[in-house]
């Protein structure tokens, strides 16, 4: 094996809706941006292209099923061909994304591929309510359009355990890397060979990664004209005129995720964003961003609360960041769940270019500090107006924040 040179085989391996997809891509569009010739060999793909009938329902992957497991066998070895023909031609990395779970079809991969290194990398996400939710996003994609949703999502857990009854863990390969993909991160890794582009890549691994991010705060709504905090308040007129052209600033701006929290103001504004969107968007409530809890100062004014509790008033005011409402919530304890939102928003959006979040006040200061280090007893006073938006772009070559008006 030549291992002075810079040629290297990416094997993703995991179990379905795991982000295996997601994560080669990232790769491909980070290494292409340092000019490394790189391309993925998506089996997926591949059979959509060579095989005439609908391939979606779970009875294709059955290992029962021989004529489905000889197709699937040759789509492998001609996309492992592919990928060695890619190199031989000059490209330098080759990223073959498929399940690849079975130990049998990592040896073929290995018994054909001998010219260079070969990395696998296997994703995994334990996390049952995000693969639930990702499950849901894939029984939506156009090879599943002739199945109602339910028997959509019936069948890609049917085909789940196809491959859970074939998945071998890894023993003796050479080059091995697990990935938490939700998290962001490496859970264990075994590198036997010298391995080209393996500091960016591993540093890429650990990147929180997002194109386009758009961070909005929900319009004005009736409590915050009079500065009550907390509550369920729809909209105003003014809150709706400003939905409305906040909708009208991205019309021409792809998106196909928008995410809000469960509260009615983010999602009366984020609706007429979707409504103006005409390649299809999908709307998607996390109560991962409702507002901060303000416990027994719920639907109350700051005024009220300086009158009525100023103990509460006070300490908040010395220490906003670390203060926590009597039976609610502060900044220092809000921090796991908006973290978990963002991450469930990432992941859930894959690989998309351009996604929105509408969210809250607090709740938007703590996803922005989430990407741009604040001293954390600044957080609370980041600014966070209702007639401008955060862009946010975190890619390896790219770190962006701006502040942008309405049109």
């Amino acid at each position: 094996m030549n291992h002075t040179s810079q040629k290297l085989y990416i094997v993703m391996t995991g179990l379905p809706a795991r982000g295996k997809s997601t994560i080669a891509a990232r790769i491909k569009e980070s290494f292409l941006a340092s000019d490394i010739a790189t391309e993925i060999f998506n089996n997926g793909d591949l059979r959509r292209r060579l095989v005439d009938r609908n391939t979606a329902g779970s009875d294709f992957y059955d290992p029962d099923n021989t004529h489905g497991s000889a197709l699937r066998e040759h789509i492998a070895v001609t996309n492992i061909q592919n990928a060695a023909h890619f190199i031989d031609q000059g490209g330098q990395v080759a990223i073959l994304d498929a399940t690849n779970v079975s130990r049998k079809r990592r040896e073929l991969i290995l018994s054909l591929l001998t010219d260079h290194p070969v990395l696998f990398i296997e994703t995994v996400n334990s996390d049952p309510e995000i693969l639930e939710a990702n499950i849901n996003r894939k029984a939506r994609l156009p090879e599943f359009a002739h199945f109602a949703h339910q028997d959509a999502v019936a069948s890609f857990k049917e085909r789940i355990k196809y491959y859970e009854h074939i998945a071998s863990p890894f023993q003796d390969e050479a080059n091995y890397i697990q990935v938490d993909s939700l998290h962001n991160k490496i859970l264990k890794f075994w590198l036997k060979d010298h391995l080209p582009h393996f500091e960016q890549l591993r540093d890429l691994l650990v990147t929180d990664y997002v194109k386009n991010l758009f961070l909005v705060r929900h319009g004005q709504t009736t409590d915050n004209t009079v500065e009550r905090i907390g509550g369920d308040a729809p909209l105003t007129d003014k809150g709706r005129e400003q939905a409305l052209r906040l909708s009208n600033t991205f019309s021409t701006v792809p998106l196909p995720y928008v995410f809000c929290s469960t509260k009615q103001r983010t999602w009366q504004t984020a609706r007429p964003i979707c409504d103006q969107q005409s390649c299809g968007c999908t709307l998607i409530q996390l109560e991962e961003f409702n507002e901060i809890d303000a416990g027994i100062c719920e639907e109350m004014t700051y005024e009220e609360i300086k009158t009525k509790m100023p103990h509460v008033y006070y300490e908040r005011l010395m220490d906003k960041y670390n203060y926590v409402y009597p039976q609610g919530e502060g900044y220092v304890s809000m921090g796991t769940r908006i973290d978990r939102g963002v991450k469930k928003a990432l992941f859930l959006s894959g690989n998309a270019d351009n996604i929105v979040i509408v969210g809250h006040r607090a709740v938007n200061r703590m996803i922005l500090a989430h990407f741009l280090y604040r001293r954390i007893e600044d957080v609370p006073y980041i600014y966070v107006p209702q007639n401008q938006y955060y862009h946010i772009v975190s890619m390896q070559q790219k770190k962006l924040f701006e502040l942008k008006k309405i049109n």
